[in-house]
């Protein structure tokens, strides 16, 4: 007997995991933007900013290591179609913590490709991997940062329409 997995495009009529096939599927334009913040220490924040690191240009640095994350993706996540990406952007702001809000970096990565399926997972792998990077190389100075807020903006392109929150 076939059960019915309505919604779950990563599980067959059994039950069981498979990858979606998009074979059929037509080539349209499809771009997604996610974002994610960081909190630290003013002394971290200071640094990064100052671009005063020892470990030098840590932005820089999380942007390659987050452009990296986005071309990997399907090798970290289970079932995730590997794409030929025409575009990963990473942008960093810095908020400087005023009246006892946190000093924190916003992380936002734009990815875009002409395929069969969207770019939420790279997107979002892009924001994680940038901000695990951000952590890795601060952390001497303050192991108390907070990765926080991660998820996706916007979507264009593919049968379900565009979307943004």
């Amino acid at each position: 007997m076939q059960k019915q997995n309505a919604g779950l495009t990563h599980v067959n009529g059994h039950g069981k995991a498979n990858m979606v096939d998009v074979t059929d599927k037509q080539i349209t334009q499809r771009q997604a933007v996610a974002e994610g913040y960081i909190s630290m220490s003013t002394q971290a924040f200071t640094m990064l900013k100052d671009n005063t690191h020892a470990k030098g240009d840590v932005l820089s640095i999380a942007r390659i290591a987050g452009i990296q994350g986005a071309k990997k993706c399907s090798d970290l996540i289970p079932l995730c179609h590997p794409l030929m990406l025409s575009k990963v952007q990473l942008d960093f702001q810095t908020i400087d913590g005023v009246n006892g809000d946190e000093n924190k970096v916003r992380i936002q990565a734009l990815c875009k490709l002409a395929g069969q399926t969207g770019v939420e997972m790279e997107a979002l792998t892009a924001v994680s991997v940038a901000a695990l990077t951000l952590f890795d190389m601060c952390k001497a100075v303050d192991p108390h940062m907070q990765i926080s807020d991660i998820k996706v903006l916007s979507k264009q392109g593919g049968k379900s329409g565009d979307w943004s929150c």
